[in-house]
């Protein structure tokens, strides 16, 4: 088998979202996909990777990690890595569709039948928009009042009835990001005794309608200081949070370090790290409750299930991201039922019930909470053969 084209397709409705397809001389085409910088990625997909790619077996998959990597293995989720980890993906996708079997096979098969969701507090709207800015919550946090699934709305105003609506669905477990908003005019270097006050408010509100029935997690997006993060851990802690999210900057190791051993929650870390250097710091300081990458950004799969290993080794729990494609979670729900240290894997339910169904052929069953894994093989799922035909669609293609 060879690598006949490596097509780039994105649509204007979703502009930070870009898809991979690797085409072959046998008529298999692999999807990856991965998010945020869609243009540099597109760019250095078509100048630097396809040029590698094309005219080799796409199943001598490590290889081409190392080759497709080569300077870029800096540690950090840039363009180069996300285009090397959605090129990554769609040569598994490719793998499993040639052998005829689903990704968890390929990773030594299930573990446990599904894997175990949370779902994160966003909107279907949330970052629809291209974003502009990192630090500007206008770009990421577009709500749609009344829409259904609005969740990042109800979490800021009506954290009690959200946390009875998802226990409802089934989910035992919610991530919210209450204290983002007050990080702004300091950047991150003052909190003041209003500001816990206001941030502890939703996190008031479930304790007092459900008590312990749901696990609320932290999110603090990469937002505050050392000082500021501690006393936002302190306030927290009384109402016993499941984790702390990237409390700090992660270019600081040391930082994430000295916040997590202030704290009795776990801290978990991080979707904004690749390359196992640093997890492996972070592993070794026996700071951490829990790992969490992205496999759109981190590296792929091939690096994702070599991170999972080194963290079963120090006998801590992974967690996949997903706050940002169908492709994405397909593919922590395959890793995370083959792995037995897989503890979570996260699920916008706004994104599940709404536009992930308009783009891709089939989802991962969500059912009662837990996540079930595709069967088909490789993702056991494909782009949607509507989305190429779309008006606001941009397809680039080397062959």
């Amino acid at each position: 088998m060879k690598v006949t084209s490596v097509a780039t397709i994105s649509v204007k409705e979703y502009p930070n979202l870009i898809w991979v397809e690797v085409g072959t001389d046998e008529g298999l085409v692999g999807l990856g996909e991965t998010f945020f910088g869609a243009d540099a990625v597109v760019g250095h997909i078509h100048e630097l990777a396809a040029p590698y790619l094309l005219g080799k077996d796409p199943l001598n998959i490590e290889r081409h990690w190392h080759e497709l990597y080569g300077y870029y293995r800096s540690g950090g989720i840039g363009a180069e890595a996300r285009a090397c980890s959605a090129i990554d993906n769609s040569l598994w996708d490719l793998l499993g569709q040639a052998s005829g079997l689903p990704l968890y096979a390929l990773l030594g098969g299930r573990t446990r039948e599904a894997i175990r969701a949370y779902n994160t507090c966003a909107g279907s709207s949330y970052a629809r928009d291209r974003i502009k800015g990192t630090l500007n919550n206008d770009d990421w946090s577009k709500v749609q009042r009344g829409a259904m699934y609005e969740d990042l709305d109800a979490f800021r105003y009506r954290a009690d009835e959200l946390a009875a609506s998802l226990l409802e669905d089934g989910f035992t477990a919610m991530k919210i990001w209450p204290f983002d908003d007050l990080a702004v005019p300091s950047d991150g270097m003052v909190v003041l005794p209003s500001d816990l006050e206001r941030g502890l408010a939703p996190l008031v509100k479930i304790r007092d309608a459900v008590g312990s029935r749901i696990e609320v997690a932290i999110e603090m997006h990469s937002r505050w200081g050392l000082t500021a993060a501690k006393q936002i851990a302190r306030a927290c802690e009384a109402y016993e949070p499941m984790w702390f999210e990237d409390p700090t900057r992660t270019e600081n190791l040391q930082t994430l370090v000295r916040f997590a051993r202030s704290t009795r929650i776990p801290t978990i870390a991080s979707e904004l790290l690749a390359g196992k250097g640093h997890f492996q710091a972070i592993l070794e300081s026996g700071a951490f409750g829990y790992l969490m990458f992205d496999l759109g950004w981190v590296g792929g799969l091939t690096e994702a299930r070599k991170l999972a290993a080194m963290a079963d080794a120090y006998d801590l729990p992974f967690t996949p991201h997903d706050c940002t494609g169908p492709v994405n979670l397909a593919l922590g729900v395959h890793l995370g039922v083959s792995q037995p240290n897989a503890a979570w894997q996260e699920v916008v339910r706004a994104y599940y019930h709404t536009w992930y169904n308009d783009v891709v052929t089939g989802l991962p069953e969500l059912k009662d909470g837990y996540l079930y894994p595709l069967t088909g093989p490789g993702l056991g799922l494909s782009l949607d053969p509507s989305v190429r035909k779309r008006p606001d669609a941009s397809i680039q293609v080397s062959s």
